[in-house]
């Protein structure tokens, strides 16, 4: 296992991508200025509110996953991921919620 991978267990997991639904504020995709996530990977929710895309249906998995849940995954967008994805913190309750869901022991 590379130092990495020990060091970020996001990288062979996947779970929380796969498991909530990312919504955030329209103005962080590209149809704003300042906005970094890019837009054609997100639907609507509301005036206000988009989401990835793949993320707020009943099988859940955000468009920008690559990879296997539980194996080597990756973010396609992640230096451009929403504030939902950068505040996502590992090992927390909601991350082995994720991970318990996808038969994944808890970190």
């Amino acid at each position: 296992m590379t130092s990495q991978k020990m060091s970020n267990p996001c990288l062979n997991c996947g779970a929380c991508c796969a498991y909530f639904r990312v919504s955030f504020y329209w103005a962080q995709t590209t149809a704003h200025p300042d906005g970094t996530v890019p837009e054609e990977m997100t639907e609507p929710i509301n005036h206000h509110y988009v989401a990835m895309r793949g993320t707020n249906q009943a099988n859940r998995r955000c468009v920008a996953l690559d990879g296997d849940i539980g194996q080597t995954v990756g973010c396609t967008i992640y230096a451009q991921r929403a504030t939902p994805c950068r505040e996502f913190e590992a090992g927390d309750e909601r991350c082995n919620q994720a991970r318990k869901h996808w038969g994944l022991g808890a970190l």
